[in-house]
């Protein structure tokens, strides 16, 4: 638990950044020198260890990745949903097209 007195770090942004531990695993992965070389400089461009900046990358990707499953999953209850109450096929293509230029804007 935080003491009153210790103060929580903030982005750059301005809000308060909050840190939850959570379980974690060690995992070993071949990385090519050149590209440890590439992150070693980044890190340290942004005063952070390699490591940190490697969990960033990570953490990024990973989150776009499911953001991209999860609208792709929404898009195919709603093909579902729309297939049941409309008759045609046409229609339903439509409105998916229309959807997806809309998301995609």
């Amino acid at each position: 638990m935080k003491k009153a007195d210790e103060e929580v770090p903030s982005a750059e942004e301005g809000f308060a950044l909050r840190f939850r531990p959570r379980p974690s695993t060690p995992v070993t992965i071949a990385i090519p020198v050149d590209t440890l070389a590439s992150l070693e400089r980044v890190a340290a461009s942004r005063d952070m260890s390699a490591e940190a900046l490697m969990k960033l990358y990570i953490g990024q990707g990973l989150r776009q990745d499911l953001s991209k499953l999860l609208a792709d999953r929404l898009l195919e209850k709603t093909e579902q949903v729309l297939t049941r109450h409309l008759q045609s096929e046409e229609e339903v293509s439509a409105i998916l097209k229309e959807i997806r230029v809309e998301t995609v804007a």
